[in-house]
C-alpha cells in the first residue's frame, strides 16, 4: 500500500571547499580550490500512512533537516524518488504547498509588524479559504489555543509560547493533510508544551491530520507520536514503534526506595550488589539501578528490604531519552546489524 509520503533511497550531497586561512589563502582560494562531497542524507526509505503521526529524531547533523527540507520542496535530491499527497515536491511546488502545512520553532510565516488577524486573512486569500470554512477553523482554534486575546497584537509584542500558537493555527488554515513540525516546542515552558501537544492531538483526531515532527524534546514524541524514526550519518537506524524501541532496548531498571527514616541510610550506603547502581535523591529517598539480564525486580527489592526498613518503593522505567543517547552512542538495534 502506497503511503501518504513516500521517500525511496533519498540522497543529498553538498559540494563544499575548505577555505585557505589568511589574505593570501582567499586569493588562492579565487584561483584554485580544495573541493569536497558532504553525504548529508544517505539512502534514506520510508513511507508515512494516512494519519499518523511519526517522530523524526537524531542528533545535530544526522540528516534530518535536510530529509525534511526534501519532503516539504525546499531541496532537490541528488538522487532517490520523494512522493507527498500525490505530489513530487520539488517539481509541483505551487500545488504541493497547498496541501502542507509546517511549522518552524525558531522562524515564523506570520508577518512581523501587523495584526495577527491581518497575516491569517492574507493566508486565507492566499489558500482560497472560504469565509465559512476560515470563521469554523478560526473557532476552533480559539477554543483550544485561546487566539482571541492576540489576534489584533502585532506579531513582534508576542511571546515565543504566543506566536507559536498563532504560527500553528495559520499552518492549519487551510485545512492541509499533511503537516511538518520542526522542533514546535522549543523554549517553550511546560504549559505552552502542553497547549500545543493537545491542539496537535485534536488535529490529528478530528481531521486527520498526518504529522512528521523533528525534535530534541523526546517528551513531545512519548506525548504525539506511537511511531519513531531516528536518523545518524545520514541514514536511517530505526523505524517502528515507540513501544518496539523501548522492548529493545530497555535494558535497565530503576527502582526508588522511601526509607522509614533518617538512620535506615546507613544500611543502605553499606548496601553493596555488583552491578547495581545506587543513587541518593534526598535523605529519605534512593535510586538503585540494574541491568534486567543480570537481576529481576524481584531480586534487588529483597536485598534492600533485608538491609533497612522501607516505607515506600517506586519501580520506574527507563526514559527513552536515555534509551535514545545509548543507541546515539553505539548501541546497535538488532534488527538493522548488518544492513
Amino acid at each position: 500500500m502506497l503511503g501518504q509520503v513516500e521517500a525511496v533511497d533519498l540522497v543529498k550531497q553538498f559540494r563544499t571547499f575548505k577555505r585557505k586561512e589568511g589574505l593570501w589563502g582567499a586569493v588562492q582560494d579565487l584561483f584554485s580550490r580544495e573541493y569536497s562531497t558532504l553525504r548529508a542524507v544517505d539512502g534514506v526509505s520510508f513511507s508515512i500512512q494516512p494519519g499518523e503521526m511519526v517522530g523524526y529524531i537524531g542528533p545535530n547533523g544526522a540528516g534530518k533537516s535536510t530529509s525534511v527540507k526534501m519532503l516539504t520542496g525546499i531541496l532537490v535530491p541528488t538522487s532517490g524518488e520523494v512522493c507527498a499527497n500525490g505530489h513530487v515536491p520539488y517539481r509541483e511546488r505551487m500545488a504541493y504547498t497547498r496541501t502542507i502545512g509546517v511549522v518552524f520553532g525558531q522562524r515564523t510565516q506570520l508577518w512581523w509588524d501587523i495584526a495577527v488577524v491581518e497575516s491569517f486573512r492574507l493566508l486565507k486569500r492566499i489558500y482560497d479559504v472560504s469565509d465559512a470554512d476560515y470563521a469554523a477553523r478560526m473557532a476552533h482554534f480559539d477554543e483550544i489555543l485561546e487566539l482571541g486575546r492576540y489576534l489584533h497584537q502585532p506579531v513582534r509584542k508576542l511571546s515565543l509560547g504566543e506566536r507559536m500558537r498563532c504560527d500553528m493555527a495559520a499552518a492549519l488554515i487551510h485545512n492541509p493533510p499533511l503537516l511538518f513540525l520542526d522542533e514546535p516546542t522549543i523554549g517553550l515552558d511546560l504549559l505552552a508544551k502542553e497547549n500545543i501537544r493537545q491542539f496537535l492531538k485534536e488535529v490529528n483526531r478530528d481531521f486527520g491530520t498526518t504529522v512528521l515532527l523533528t525534535t530534541h524534546d523526546l517528551s513531545d514524541i512519548e506525548e504525539l507520536c506511537d511511531r519513531l524514526m531516528i536518523i545518524d550519518h545520514g541514514r536511517i537506524l530505526f523505524d517502528g514503534q515507540l513501544d518496539e524501541l523501548k522492548r529493545m532496548f530497555w535494558r535497565r531498571t530503576q527502582i526508588k526506595f522511601e526509607l522509614k527514616d533518617t538512620a535506615q541510610g546507613a544500611a543502605i550506603e553499606a548496601f553493596n550488589l555488583p552491578g547495581v547502581g545506587k543513587e541518593r535523591l534526598d535523605e529519605l529517598t534512593y535510586r538503585l539501578s540494574f541491568d534486567r539480564e543480570d537481576f529481576t525486580s524481584g531480586d534487588v527489592i529483597r536485598h534492600v528490604v533485608s538491609a533497612a526498613e522501607i516505607r515506600d518503593i517506586f519501580i520506574e522505567p527507563e526514559s527513552i531519552d536515555e534509551i535514545v543517547k545509548r543507541i546515539y552512542t553505539g548501541g546497535t538495534i538488532p534488527e538493522l546489524q548488518g544492513r
